[in-house]
């Protein structure tokens, strides 16, 4: 897993069916990670802000999917957020993926799926 630099990646995601996968950004740096998803209407699949536990929806313009992940990149707890909303920190958590409201739901991502980041 190591540590990963700010760019572009995708997200496999092992559903039950099949395995998926969704175009990601990586957030690795400080200014990265507290822009996020900030100022933006959309995001084309999803972003990984690593390292961090808690998110935040101050200044968002639309709600997102948020996906806990622990150190071996086990989904913990996802949760839907509306903006202007404050995320309660999870203490496993390591990584945290974000995306569309809605869309964690159609890819599978759910508690105790594990995805793996492939880094372009």
């Amino acid at each position: 897993m190591g540590r990963w630099q700010d760019g572009r990646g995708k997200l496999i995601v092992h559903g039950a069916r099949e395995e998926l996968a969704v175009p990601l950004e990586i957030a690795s740096s400080y200014r990265a990670r507290t822009t996020g998803l900030l100022g933006r209407d959309s995001v084309d699949g999803a972003l990984l802000l690593s390292p961090a536990g808690s998110v935040h929806t101050f200044r968002m313009r639309f709600p997102i999917d948020v996906a806990y992940l622990d150190r071996r990149l086990r989904v913990i707890a996802v949760r839907t957020m509306k903006p202007g909303r404050l995320g309660l920190p999870r203490l496993r958590s390591r990584h945290v993926l974000e995306a569309e409201a809605g869309a964690m739901e159609g890819w599978g991502v759910r508690v105790g799926v594990r995805v793996v980041v492939v880094v372009e």
